[in-house]
């Protein structure tokens, strides 16, 4: 049979839609169930025919199953005890990167008679990462006629867990010059700062190497360090200032690669070597290299790889802009992917039964579920079946119909 889905606002054909007569749904609120990531393979989870006041022998009689959307062998199901097992070890970082909480959703099916019930698999996060510096070295160079209470701002560490186990904190190797100052995001990282507590003499100490340790929250914490080396320098006049502090810009998923994504500029009063300018990326994370680009010279930010709505909607970027005389000033630019309609909506069929009897009475034909990745009114729906056909469709939870 063929049915039609179609978006709300741009109509699209989707061939195999599967429907049914007469159904019975579970109520709104779904099951949740709680596992630590990295729990081994077997673990027991609960009893599905417990939990949903069923008798064993009454559970395995209405063909009960396990369904997803995403065909996710995360658990297995024993029909007639009712037991459900984890099937394999759960990576939080894998499957869910920072999103929190880490929801993997799932479905019980019972056949006789028809009836779903939803459920969701909750993975706790475990301190199983440190935090790590993607440099080794970090070198800065200051100027010897620098004010005490002067910042420096810092690469900060990178740490997969999240929550409590995420980066929390840095310190900085004994000194008498510098201490370490913590910034919040508003977004729940932290940032390393550090701050000039005396003036530096260059003729007296010409360099500093200090460590810098990130810390995060777990009992036990974990921790990672890199190396500062402070170089100090003689007077050079002027520190490049860029002529936005911050750039914001919208970019659609669909940009091609090379595109231009946005051009910044930063100004040197000073003449000669200590005039030049070269522009780069201020301790980017791996996956912005991977996807941008700038040019040295002129500032021009461009697309290195394509870009992915459904996967990543922003990206923060610090830009330096670095004289010849070692001086350096900094900017940061905010890009947001836009979404287009770049995904058509997919049909994933949960059961069908076929052939059917004629005269049959009112009955469950086929269950399936509809969606779309894209977001907003990209991702609206419509469901619809030919009027001349004897089913009808009828809609419930998340999609299903």
């Amino acid at each position: 049979m063929e049915a039609r889905v179609v978006r709300a606002v741009q109509k699209r054909q989707v061939l195999f839609l599967y429907v049914f007569l007469g159904v019975s749904w579970a109520g709104a609120e779904p099951l949740r169930y709680f596992v630590a990531e990295e729990t081994e393979r077997g673990t027991f989870l609960a009893n599905l025919a417990i939990d949903l006041e069923l008798g064993a022998g009454e559970l395995s009689a209405r063909g009960p199953r396990i369904i997803s959307d995403e065909n996710i062998g995360f658990l297995l199901f024993n029909p007639l005890t009712g037991d459900l097992l984890l099937n394999e070890k759960l990576d939080r970082e894998e499957l869910c990167g920072p999103t929190e909480p880490c929801v993997l959703p799932f479905q019980l099916l019972l056949e006789k008679p028809f009836q779903i019930f939803r459920a969701e698999l909750w993975v706790r996060d475990i301190n199983d990462h440190s935090p790590v510096f993607l440099d080794r070295e970090i070198t800065l160079n200051i100027l010897e006629s620098t004010t005490p209470g002067a910042t420096f701002l810092l690469e900060s560490a990178q740490d997969s867990d999240v929550g409590i186990n995420n980066l929390r904190n840095y310190t900085i190797s004994f000194n008498v010059y510098f201490h370490i100052n913590i910034r919040d995001s508003g977004e729940g990282n932290v940032y390393p700062e550090l701050v000039l507590d005396r003036v530096l003499d260059r003729e007296e100490v010409p360099e500093l190497r200090l460590t810098l340790t990130a810390l995060d929250g777990g009992s036990p914490p974990r921790s990672g360090t890199t190396l500062i080396h402070i170089l100090v320098l003689d007077i050079n006049d002027n520190v490049p200032e860029f002529v936005e502090s911050l750039y914001k810009v919208q970019v659609p998923e669909n940009s091609p690669v090379g595109s231009l994504v946005v051009a910044v500029s930063a100004r040197d009063l000073d003449t000669g070597s200590n005039g030049e300018i070269v522009y780069a990326f201020f301790y980017a994370t791996e996956r912005i290299l991977k996807t941008f680009q700038i040019n040295s010279t002129s500032g021009n930010l461009h697309l290195k790889a394509e870009l992915n709505y459904e996967a990543i909607q922003t990206y923060t970027l610090t830009i330096q802009a670095k004289d010849g005389g070692g001086l350096s000033g900094k900017c940061t630019v905010v890009v947001h992917v836009t979404d287009v309609n770049d995904n058509p909506p997919e049909l994933l069929m949960s059961s069908l039964t076929s052939p059917i009897a004629e005269n049959s009475p009112e009955t469950v034909v086929g269950v399936f579920r509809i969606r779309d990745r894209d977001s907003g009114n990209n991702a609206k729906m419509v469901c619809s079946v030919q009027d001349h056909l004897p089913f009808v469709l009828k809609p419930s939870v998340e999609n299903f119909y």
